[in-house]
C-alpha cells in the first residue's frame, strides 16, 4: 500500500501556485463579499425602531399618568371645596342652635348661663366664617401646622372623629336594617 497520510491539512503542499497567492486560487484568496453586512444594518435599524417605540410607549404612559394624577387632584380639591361649604353650613346651624338654646337657658337658669351659650355660639360662628373665607389650600396648610404643633391633640381629635363617624354609620345601618325589616 502507498504511504498516504490522511491528515488535514496535508503535510506537504500539493496545491498549484496561481499568481503568487501562496498556492491558493485568486477567487479564494481575496473574498470580497461579507455575509451579514446588509443584515446587520437591518438589525440595527430594527433595534432602533423598537427602542423608539418603547420610548414612545413609556412617554405615553407617563403623559397618561400625569393627566390622571391631575384629574385626581382636581377632583379631590372639588370634593374638599364641597366639604368646606357643607362644614361651614353645618357650623352655622350649630351656632344658630346655640343661640336658640341661650334664650331658653336665660329663662330657666338665668342670664349668666345664657351668656355662656351665646359666647359658644359666637365662637362657632367665627370659626364657620374663617372656614368659609379660606380656600382649601389655606385650610390644608392650617391643618398641617396644627398637626406639627400639637401631634397628640391631632391624633386625639382624629380618634374622636373616627369614633363619631363609626357611631353615625352604625346607627344609619341599624336604622336601614330596621326599615327593611318593617317593609
Amino acid at each position: 500500500m502507498a504511504d498516504t497520510d490522511n491528515t488535514f491539512p496535508p503535510q506537504h503542499d500539493t496545491t498549484p501556485n496561481f499568481g503568487g497567492h501562496g498556492g491558493v486560487a485568486p477567487e479564494v484568496a481575496a473574498p470580497t463579499a461579507s455575509f451579514g453586512i446588509g443584515n446587520s444594518a437591518t438589525q440595527t435599524a430594527t433595534a432602533d425602531t423598537k427602542a423608539s417605540t418603547i420610548s414612545d410607549a413609556k412617554q405615553t404612559v407617563k403623559d397618561g399618568a400625569g393627566k390622571f394624577q391631575q384629574q385626581a387632584v382636581d377632583k379631590v380639591y372639588a370634593l374638599a371645596g364641597d366639604g368646606k361649604a357643607k362644614a361651614g353650613s353645618a357650623l352655622d346651624q350649630v351656632a344658630q342652635l346655640l343661640n336658640d338654646a341661650a334664650g331658653q337657658v336665660d329663662e330657666k337658669l338665668g342670664q349668666q348661663y345664657g351668656q355662656y351659650a351665646r359666647s359658644a355660639a359666637d365662637a362657632v360662628n367665627s370659626f364657620s366664617g374663617s372656614i368659609k373665607d379660606k380656600d382649601v389650600e389655606e385650610l390644608l396648610d392650617d391643618a398641617r401646622a396644627f398637626v406639627a404643633k400639637s401631634p397628640a391633640v391631632a391624633v386625639g381629635i382624629a380618634a374622636a372623629l373616627g369614633f363619631v363617624v363609626a357611631r353615625v354609620v352604625q346607627s344609619g345601618l341599624e336604622g336601614h336594617a330596621s326599615d327593611n325589616a318593617a317593609a
